[in-house]
């Protein structure tokens, strides 16, 4: 028995913030929502894929964002994200150099911290 990939990623919000995230995660770092499950809808939140990457938005009371503990999403162009992004009033800071890899850190609407990873 091994693992085999990872399904998701799940990052918190506060309630109330599923427009919010639909706007920075589709307009602005260009993901598509995809319907959450039935079952699971009533919890509020939202999800998000890019190509192999899936990113759920959870509802969480007593929110605080996630500053260290991220996700890396890959990119196939990392200037043009981070061109992208600041269009949207979302600033990218160069990631540590770190070999193979072009890195930019940014926070979503609510703090959480994402890294981006274009391969070189």
């Amino acid at each position: 028995m091994s693992i085999t990939g990872i399904d998701h990623v799940q990052l918190a919000m506060p309630p109330g913030g599923e427009n919010t995230a639909r706007m920075f995660y589709t307009d602005a770092l260009g993901l598509a929502e995809t319907p959450k499950l039935t079952e699971l809808a009533g919890r509020g939140g939202c999800w998000f894929v890019g190509g192999t990457a899936h990113v759920h938005l959870g509802v969480e009371q007593d929110f605080k964002p996630a500053r260290k503990a991220h996700p890396a999403l890959l990119v196939d162009d990392l200037d043009a994200l981070v061109t992208r992004l600041a269009k949207h009033g979302c600033a990218a800071t160069p990631g540590r150099p770190l070999a193979g890899y072009k890195r930019a850190d940014i926070a979503d609407p609510f703090g959480n911290r994402i890294e981006l990873m274009q391969r070189v």
